[in-house]
């Protein structure tokens, strides 16, 4: 059985580790995509990264 546990903003990483031994899975696979903002300047448009999304995905221990 699989589940994903995304690193919160009011979290550490350890913090998200600790769940999920809590709830009794163990991380397999860390995965990071960046947030971006959209900006508006006049007909222009910009992205700009504003934060690291990191998602672990874990696995049931036995």
């Amino acid at each position: 059985m699989k589940k994903k546990f995304e690193v919160l903003e009011s979290e550490t990483i350890g913090d998200c580790l600790d769940r999920m031994a809590k709830e009794g899975f163990m991380p397999v696979r860390r995965m990071e995509e960046p947030v971006f903002e959209e900006i508006r300047e006049g007909s222009k448009v910009d992205y700009r990264p504003i934060r690291q999304k990191i998602v672990f995905e874990g696995v049931k221990k036995n």
